[in-house]
C-alpha cells in the first residue's frame, strides 16, 4: 500500500502531460480516495474527463492558480498537492515577464498559503532545469518559486504541511515536444531545424518523470530539492533517431535559451548529496528541522550537473527506442 492510498489528492495544471500520465498512473496503481484535478481550462477539462471516462474518484475544478480563494475551495480535505501549473514557453516569456510572475510566482505562493491553511500533509513543486542559473525570465520565475516552496517550510513549522520540490529537464512525449515537428518536416522531405549542432538536453520520459514524483513524496521530509539521475542527448542525435538519413541546418539559439542545460549549480554542491537515484540539493536555512537525509554521499565542492559534462549519455539507437515507445 502506498502513501496516496485512500487519500485525497490535488494536481494543479492537471490536464497538461504530466498531468494526465500522473492521474493514470494514481488511478491505476494507488487508488486514491478522490483525486482533484485544478486547471483553468474548460475544454482540456472535458477532453480529460472523457479519456478517463469519467472515473468517479476524479473531481474537476476550474480555476487559476492566481486565484488563492478557489485554490482555497479546491483543497478542502485535501491531503497531498502536486503543483504542475505554470506558463512554461521560454520565448513567450520574455515578451510577457509579469504573466509569467503573476503565475509562477505569484501562483506558488497563493499554493503555499492555502496548503498550510487546508492542513495538506505534503505538497511537491515540479521546476524546471532552466531554474538553475537561469538566464531568462521562465528560469528566474521558477528559481523563484523553488526557493519559495522550501521556504514554506518555515511558515508550516508549527504545522504538519511539508513542502519539497522535484527538477527535472526535457520531457520526452510531452505537449511542445520537437519530435512531432521533426516527423512532419521529414515526411515533406524538408530538412530539420536545429537551434545550435552542438546543443545537448537532459532526457526523462513521462512515465519515469511520474514515478519519480511518487517516490519523491514516499521519501520526502520537507525542504529537499530532488533532481533524478538522467542521461543527456544530443539534439542532432535525437533528430537523427527521430528522421534518419534527413538533412539538418542550424538556425540559432532563440531568446532566452542555452546552448546546454543545468540541474544543480556549482555554488550549490556544498549542501548536494547523492542518493540512490537521485541528488538531493538541501535547503540553506532549515528552522523546521530539517536532517540531511540518511546514507547520502557529499557530491564534490564545485561539481556541477550539466547536459554536456553528465556521466550518462543516451546514444542514436536508445534514442529511436525511446522514440518508438514513448513519443
Amino acid at each position: 500500500m502506498s502513501l496516496l492510498t485512500g487519500s485525497s489528492i490535488l494536481i494543479t495544471g492537471g490536464t497538461g502531460s504530466f498531468g494526465k500520465a500522473f492521474i493514470r498512473e494514481v488511478l491505476d496503481r494507488h487508488d486514491p480516495r478522490r483525486l482533484v484535478v485544478f486547471s483553468r481550462d474548460e475544454l482540456k477539462q472535458y477532453e480529460v474527463r472523457r479519456h478517463f471516462d469519467d472515473d468517479p474518484r476524479l473531481r474537476w475544478f476550474i480555476g487559476d492558480i492566481r486565484d488563492r480563494q478557489r485554490l482555497a475551495r479546491a483543497m478542502h480535505g485535501v491531503d497531498y498537492v502536486v503543483h504542475a501549473a505554470a506558463l512554461k514557453q521560454v520565448d513567450t516569456a520574455e515578451y510577457n515577464p509579469f504573466e509569467y510572475v503573476q503565475t509562477n510566482v505569484n501562483g506558488s505562493q497563493n499554493i503555499i498559503d492555502a496548503s498550510i491553511d487546508a492542513g495538506v500533509k505534503k505538497v511537491v513543486a515540479l521546476s524546471t532545469d532552466k531554474a538553475s542559473s537561469p538566464i531568462n525570465l521562465y528560469g528566474a520565475t521558477k528559481l523563484c518559486a523553488d526557493r519559495m516552496f522550501v521556504s514554506g517550510n518555515h511558515y508550516a513549522a508549527a504545522y504538519d504541511t511539508r513542502f519539497s520540490v522535484v527538477r527535472y529537464g526535457n520531457v520526452m512525449g510531452s505537449r511542445g515536444s520537437v519530435i512531432p515537428v521533426f516527423r512532419r518536416l521529414a515526411e515533406e522531405g524538408a530538412s530539420l531545424p536545429i537551434t545550435d549542432l552542438r546543443m545537448t538536453r537532459f532526457w526523462i520520459t513521462l512515465p519515469q518523470a511520474v514515478q519519480f514524483v511518487l517516490d519523491s513524496f514516499e521519501m520526502m521530509t520537507g525542504g529537499e530539492l530532488y533532481v533524478p539521475r538522467i542521461p543527456s542527448m544530443r539534439v542532432t542525435d535525437l533528430a537523427q533517431a527521430v528522421a534518419p538519413g534527413s538533412a539538418m541546418h542550424e538556425i540559432g539559439i532563440r531568446p532566452g535559451e542555452k546552448l546546454h542545460e543545468e540541474m544543480i549549480a556549482p555554488d550549490d554542491s556544498r549542501r548536494t548529496v547523492r542518493l540512490g537515484d537521485r541528488y538531493v540539493v538541501m535547503p540553506y536555512v532549515s528552522g523546521w528541522g530539517y536532517e540531511t537525509p540518511a546514507g547520502g554521499e557529499p557530491v564534490e565542492d564545485g561539481w556541477t550537473y550539466r547536459s554536456d559534462t553528465n556521466d550518462l549519455w543516451l546514444d542514436e539507437a536508445e534514442l529511436r527506442d525511446m522514440v518508438a515507445r514513448f513519443a
